[in-house]
């Protein structure tokens, strides 16, 4: 690595520590000004940014990517103002610091508080979708958190001009501009120091994009990180499902957006109702251009299913393609959602009141629904205004990582003069 981006890296992480000092003591009033500001600046600026935005598809196109990743980095003017007003509903969201979590008073007169605090500086590192550098940036920003982004070099153009829409808010509410900084160059080692080279910076790291990137982040990352591997996420179709209810819940958790990570993967059937129900769902799934790969029950219920792999079950398609397969009741699919899944989310579909409430309780993933697609898995729809991630570590953040998650606590100690007893 040159000394020059070791240089440019060191430099955004001492502003980042002195940004993150001013802003951990800024009223929500400043924070959330800021905030709306910066919604303001998006909308006005909706055309530089999606003229910026244009330049990165056609890229991407002339790069032969793939219609998933091309439909995470697509802007147009809904997600423009879907990102404007997430950023006015993170401003009126309840302030996360300053919380008093725990209070008590000690036989000896001590009154200890635990009050919730930023983390302080947080890196994050993403690849495709431009609208992370809105949601994390806002994110950060109302829990007193500063950031340094590094977004994927496939969304350059539009990750500049929305960042600049940030930078706006801030300066016009008299905060530092180095609150929310972006990392100025693609040179792809600037990933590799960011997660071992800025221990003194950094206070934790969220990534957010494939496999292959929260592999890495995982593996070489010297400070703690909030993310997850990959969103093997499930339906099950239970005996009792309302099937006008099953077909509509198992095509939204699928294709409303294939490439998202609480697109469904696998969808499990119970086998008493292959015929009744499996049968026009899949039929459905294939007439709406999803390849669905089955086991051979399934495989039996329509000729255009192609047989799955054992590989299959374990795979994040982010594509229109689904893995199906028959199971023996609601035990074998908390069985088979516990050797293939990735703790993303899972839903199942019944009418069965007490079924539901043992799978919600015997599946062990961050998020797991009743009668509800898995397309909910988002921190907008969880109330949280938006989300860096959906994270499936059980320590600290587990799923929609959201205002709540980006803060830690200290114990504050008031006394009148105690002293220990000898």
């Amino acid at each position: 690595m040159s000394d020059e981006l070791g240089r440019l890296m060191n430099e955004l992480g001492q502003r980042a520590v002195a940004a993150a000092a001013v802003l951990a003591g800024a009223d929500r009033r400043l924070r959330d000004a800021a905030l709306l500001a910066a919604a303001v600046e998006l909308r006005a600026q909706s055309v530089v940014i999606l003229e910026a935005n244009a330049l990165d598809l056609r890229a991407a196109e002339a790069a032969g990517a793939a219609g998933a990743m091309l439909d995470r980095l697509r802007l147009d003017g809904v997600r423009v103002e879907a990102m404007a007003a997430g950023l006015e509903v993170i401003a009126g969201l309840p302030d996360p610091l300053g919380r008093i979590l725990e209070e008590k008073k000690r036989p000896n007169g001590l009154r200890i508080q635990r009050v919730s605090v930023p983390l302080g500086v947080i890196g994050i590192i993403y690849e495709s979708r431009p609208n992370v550098t809105a949601d994390a940036g806002s994110l950060c920003l109302k829990s007193g958190n500063a950031v340094i982004l590094r977004g994927g070099s496939e969304a350059v153009h539009s990750n500049r001009a929305i960042h600049a829409c940030l930078v706006a808010g801030l300066v016009a509410a008299g905060l530092p501009a180095d609150c929310v900084q972006w990392v100025p160059t693609q040179d792809r080692e600037a990933v590799g120091y960011l997660l071992k080279g800025m221990t003194d910076y950094l206070d934790v790291i969220v990534p957010r994009g494939g496999k292959g990137l929260i592999s890495r982040v995982r593996d070489e990352a010297r400070v703690p990180v909030i993310g997850h591997l990959d969103g093997n996420c499930h339906v099950y179709v239970h005996a009792a499902a309302d099937v006008n209810m099953a077909r509509e819940i198992v095509l939204n958790s699928k294709l409303r957006r294939t490439g998202i990570c609480g697109a469904a993967e696998t969808v499990l059937f119970d086998r008493a109702v292959l015929a009744t129900h499996a049968a026009p769902i899949v039929g459905a799934l294939l007439d709406a251009g999803c390849e669905v790969r089955g086991d051979e029950a399934i495989q039996a219920l329509d000729p255009r299913v192609q047989a799955a792999t054992e590989d299959d079950w374990y795979t994040e398609y982010l594509d229109a393609i689904v893995a199906a397969r028959a199971v023996d009741g609601v035990e074998a699919a908390i069985a088979h959602i516990g050797r293939y899944g990735s703790a993303h989310t899972e839903s199942i579909v019944t009418t069965d009141q007490a079924v539901a409430e043992h799978f919600l309780a015997g599946v062990d993933s961050a998020i797991v629904l009743h009668n509800a697609s898995t397309q909910f898995a988002d921190g907008g729809e969880f109330g949280m205004g938006a989300e860096i991630g959906i994270s499936t570590d059980r320590f600290h953040a587990r799923g929609p990582v959201g205002l709540e998650q980006l803060v830690s606590y200290k114990y504050v100690v008031r006394g009148e003069g105690q002293v220990r007893p000898r």
